[in-house]
């Protein structure tokens, strides 16, 4: 009985070992679908690369100003409407928070950097990280005086400079004492301004009788032109190369009792108020958002493999009463 049950056991196990190793020609151990099923065509891939949403970075110098605010609204807009992912930093006006908040975008893998820039020489070594990197920089309102930069997007700030300083000549006939106060040391924005406004003048009888930076900020153009105003006994005029500092001099200025004409650049709401209530007498107009939503569109083209002009200019207009 033991002998007979011994071989119904190896026969079973014969058996079995035969039907598992015999398997359809047709099946392969593939997942192949059957004729008729879902299969993938070849356009189908090309399909969903179409759909990738593109990360773009921005790093932002500050948003404490207003006209920089409306810089990252104007991006963020056109970034939504184009499904772009936009990732913003605030530089705080520091130059060594710029160089981290790079690092962190570079890390992270972005597809493209936009860069408005504390400093524009400050910047370079990140732009140059970011070119290491294989990612593309575009810089707006302000440059990078170093690196591979693939577009800059701003107002022409030397003919906005010279705007300022033709408007100024007229106020005053073509003679008189201005003071200038200029913002931070080592941005393009502020040495092109000066630039065009000297130029402008240069051949008149108006004398710049103080220039000293005020940071572009308001309290700072307070405070620095409640000194000149003790150092200076005769200031027929103020060119401010923004209107922040423009502001802070108005109320430094008011307190005086002086009466002394007050330009400034920008034309934030705060600046153009100011120019329709008579205290202020002029600001150029910049538009930062237009700057935001072209900045993002230059973005969209570079990362479309599409050509960008390396310099796009915005126009510029002088807001008076």
């Amino acid at each position: 009985m033991k002998k007979i049950l011994a071989l119904l056991l190896v026969l079973v196990l014969s058996v079995s070992l035969v039907a598992c190793g015999t398997t359809d020609s047709g099946d392969k151990g593939t997942d192949t679908p059957p004729p008729g099923g879902d299969t993938a065509e070849p356009g189908d891939v090309a399909d969903d690369t179409g759909d990738e949403e593109f990360t773009v970075g921005f790093v932002i110098s500050t948003q404490t100003n207003p006209f920089f605010v409306s810089l990252k609204d104007g991006a963020q807009a056109k970034a939504d409407e184009l499904g772009i992912e936009l990732i913003v930093l605030d530089s705080q006006d520091d130059s060594a928070k710029a160089a981290s908040n790079m690092e962190d975008l570079i890390t992270r893998g972005v597809d493209l950097i936009l860069v408005n820039p504390t400093d524009s020489d400050a910047i370079v070594n990140s732009v140059m990280l970011a070119n290491d990197a294989n990612i593309p920089v575009i810089t707006v309102d302000r440059s990078s005086n170093g690196g591979e930069v693939l577009s800059y997007i701003a107002s022409d700030n030397i003919a906005g400079g010279k705007m300022a300083g033709e408007f100024i000549i007229e106020q005053l006939g073509g003679a008189g004492k201005v003071v200038e106060l200029e913002g931070i040391a080592g941005t393009n924005a502020a040495r092109e301004r000066g630039e065009g406004f000297n130029a402008a003048i240069e051949g008149t009888d108006i004398e710049v009788v103080a220039k000293q930076t005020a940071d572009f900020d308001r309290v700072r153009g307070l405070e620095v032109m409640e000194n000149i105003l003790q150092a200076q006994p005769e200031i027929d005029a103020v060119f401010a190369h923004n209107d922040e500092m423009a502001l802070g001099a108005l109320e430094a200025i008011k307190a005086s009792g002086r009466d002394i004409i007050v330009v400034g650049f920008d034309a934030t709401d705060d600046a153009v108020a100011a120019v329709g209530a008579g205290d202020m007498a002029a600001t150029v107009a910049q538009q930062p958002v237009l700057i935001g939503e072209m900045g993002i569109e230059a973005a969209v083209k570079v990362l479309n493999g599409e050509s960008n002009d390396e310099s796009v200019p915005v126009e510029l207009k002088l807001v008076t009463e």
